[in-house]
């Protein structure tokens, strides 16, 4: 079912609801870095069915079905979608189903920001899934050529000419807004990360909020946030009790799975992997 609701910056943000039968908990889905909701679909689907959880996937402001006009219009950072409209989504969640627990599933740049969040310590169980701060010194040696073209290359270059990232013919799935570039750039290349933006684009996170149990959970062939850069994530969340695990493709049947396709249908022998029952 299709849903709509507003960040507190007022960006119209979209989404989807798929429900579960006698629904345990809800839990919402905050996407990866240009990658639409829509993919992330037949992992909600199973979530639902297997989990018995209800789920929320939607798209960051200006993307997929959350875009209100031309993408070289939007003037959206990477901080508005990680604080504000991650935020409005999670408080979209529990206003819709109060009286269910709530959980948060964050792939890439959707697990590294819930001590921002108003509400964060209302969640029961946050599991980020191939997330951390990932510093483009920090990938594996053979990547390194697509790192360096990427960030000080081709990636500024394309986003000069166009106005904005044309992330769908580099490798990702979706086009970018510049500003979102721009400040994603700005944090893989300083060894602060996101911390270079508190007080100042961003507010001061909160760690005190996240207190429940906080599930890091990595690919052994990611080669965009490899194993040590997921487990590095634990630092953003000091007071959480915090657990790693590492999947291997060979483990699960899959020749490979990387950073993105660990949500796609083809993987879905990960998800239980990804997910495991929670008491």
């Amino acid at each position: 079912m299709r849903t709509t609701f507003q960040s507190n910056d007022g960006a119209r943000l979209a989404g989807e609801w798929r429900f579960a039968e006698a629904p345990r908990a809800v839990a919402v889905l905050h996407g990866a870095t240009g990658v639409p909701a829509g993919y992330y679909g037949p992992f909600a689907d199973w979530m639902a069915a297997e989990r018995r959880v209800h789920v929320l996937i939607y798209d960051y402001r200006d993307t997929g079905w959350s875009a209100d006009g031309p993408v070289r219009r939007s003037r959206a950072r990477m901080s508005d979608w990680g604080v504000a409209d991650q935020s409005a989504a999670l408080d979209h969640a529990l206003a819709t189903f109060p009286d269910l627990p709530v959980w948060t599933i964050g792939h890439s740049l959707g697990g590294m920001c819930l001590a921002f969040h108003e509400n964060a310590d209302r969640v029961e169980r946050h599991i980020a899934i191939a997330s951390g701060p990932a510093h483009w010194t920090r990938h594996p040696w053979h990547f390194m050529p697509q790192v360096l073209a990427f960030w000080f290359l081709i990636g500024p270059l394309a986003t000069r000419l166009r106005g904005y990232l044309p992330g769908a013919a580099m490798g990702l799935k979706a086009n970018l807004p510049a500003g979102v570039f721009w400040q994603w750039r700005r944090w893989c290349t300083s060894r602060e990360f996101h911390r270079i933006d508190w007080g100042g684009v961003m507010p001061e996170p909160q760690p005190s909020r996240v207190r429940c149990p906080v599930e890091l959970v990595a690919f052994e062939d990611d080669v965009m946030i490899p194993p040590y850069q997921v487990q590095a994530l634990a630092a953003f969340y000091p007071l959480a009790e915090v657990s790693f695990r590492s999947i291997a493709p060979r483990a699960v049947g899959l020749k490979g799975i990387g950073h993105i396709a660990g949500f796609a249908r083809r993987s879905a022998a990960a998800w239980p992997r990804m997910v495991p029952e929670f008491a």
